[in-house]
């Protein structure tokens, strides 16, 4: 499989561009050689510069749940921006989409759009600290919120992937204000807020951690998170920018039935354009200006062309099928776990609805320390293979894989074909993966 193209283009991006990427995990650092450039999307398939096509597993990082150039959203694209892309004024389409944002996820009674999930949790982590008059905040150990100051702490996604836990550039007196804690531990949470209570002003959190990998919570411990932060009036945030209208239409919050006081949400609320928002109780949102004090502000927010595109994202979600797209995901990782039998690998294999991770390592994978164990050269060779077979993975260990409702069955057997070539090796060479 050529991709000459490609790396003609990674060689001329690379002399006008940070590292030839605008985002880090592009740039191909954690498996190695040179990305892939991509010409066009349609459904469940890419197709990159050299004109090879592949099965999508990235699918733009988790926000195309409809699958590329989805038809409905194309058009709603198309036609605003006949009218005009940006206005700097009000339009009744944000509130149409922040009307349908608080109908899906209850919790929300009050929204602020943005333009991305880190513009989302950066502004609900000011709100808190504006509304509790508290200045500490609580994250936990391999959650990725955004590259905001305050969340750059022992994060995962991109900054786990290169091995940077902290980010240069970030002042010891933010950091000092920013306690991690391990995830899926509700013991350690508990003496935390019992010693600092009095300092903290929110817990953030994603209710089933993507960025780490795939990481589930353990029964008990949202359900602790929610009642230590109620107990001393702790203002619960949940970054909902990857997990909102993933699992069921709404936010993951329903399904594990915890309201929290603020929501993050991304993603796939903006079919594919960049819109975020965040949003919570009225007593809480009031605190933004121009009711309160607490000031955030954008040009580019709630503009009508990333607004129409939510809109329609939303109304053709109200009407899928997630049984049916989580049946999909079961199915293929079914076939996987029975292909690692056959080879007598114990990789672990974790997913949640439509997302999963394979880890190499041998242990059960519930938090960042055993997320570490997996090996990620291990994974380049995998990553490397599968591309060659016309699969198009996440290039790094620590991320999810994302199916959508364009992904079809013969999609799912291709992939598990190229699924058994990748694996055999492993299986040959009596690899066992470092844990």
């Amino acid at each position: 499989m050529s991709r000459n193209k490609s790396r003609a283009l990674f060689a001329q991006a690379a002399r006008c561009m940070v590292g030839g990427v605008n985002s880090p995990v592009r740039a191909y650092k954690a498996v190695g050689g040179t990305p892939v450039f991509i010409r066009s999307a349609r459904g469940s398939g890419i197709v990159d510069a050299d004109r090879n096509r592949y099965v999508d597993y990235v699918m733009s990082w988790g926000a195309m749940i409809l699958g590329h150039a989805h038809p409905g959203i194309v058009r709603a694209i198309q036609q605003a921006a006949e009218s005009g892309t940006s206005f700097g004024a009000p339009t009744a389409q944000e509130t149409a989409l922040c009307r349908a944002l608080s109908r899906a996820v209850p919790s929300m009674q009050k929204i602020r759009l943005v333009n991305s999930g880190t513009e989302a949790t950066m502004s609900a982590l000011r709100l808190s600290r504006g509304f509790t008059g508290k200045n500490r905040i609580v994250k936990f150990e391999g959650c990725y919120h955004g590259h905001s100051d305050s969340l750059l702490v022992k994060a995962g996604s991109g900054a786990l992937t290169l091995g940077v836990p902290d980010s240069a550039g970030v002042p010891a007196c933010v950091s000092r204000d920013t306690i991690v804690c391990p995830y899926n531990d509700s013991d350690a949470l508990a003496r935390v807020i019992k010693a600092r209570h009095k300092e903290i002003a929110c817990v953030i959190v994603e209710p089933v951690a993507a960025n780490m990998g795939l990481i589930l919570p353990d029964v008990s411990f949202l359900s602790a998170v929610r009642e230590l932060t109620a107990r001393y009036r702790i203002v619960l945030i949940f970054d909902e920018v990857i997990t909102g209208f993933r699992f069921t239409f709404g936010g993951v919050q329903q399904l594990f039935g915890i309201a929290p006081d603020l929501t993050c949400l991304g993603k796939i609320i903006g079919g594919g354009l960049p819109l975020a928002a965040y949003g919570g109780s009225a007593e809480i949102m009031d605190r933004l200006a121009p009711l309160g004090p607490v000031y955030q502000a954008g040009t580019l927010s709630g503009n009508p062309v990333a607004v129409s595109a939510g809109l329609a994202a939303l109304a053709a979600l109200e009407k899928a099928d997630y049984v049916r797209l989580n049946e999909t995901t079961a199915d293929l990782c079914d076939g996987m776990e029975a292909i690692l039998r056959m080879f007598n690998l114990h990789f672990c294999l974790n997913r949640a609805g439509s997302v999963f991770t394979l880890f190499f390592t041998q242990r059960p994978v519930r938090d960042f320390v055993t997320a570490k164990t997996s090996d990620p050269k291990a994974y380049a060779r995998f990553f490397w293979t599968m591309l060659e077979e016309g699969i198009h993975l996440p290039p790094s260990q620590f991320e999810g894989n994302f199916l959508s409702f364009a992904h079809t069955p013969a999609d799912i057997q291709r992939t598990l074909k190229a699924f058994s070539k990748a694996v055999a090796p492993f299986a040959k060479s009596r690899c066992r993966c470092r844990g």
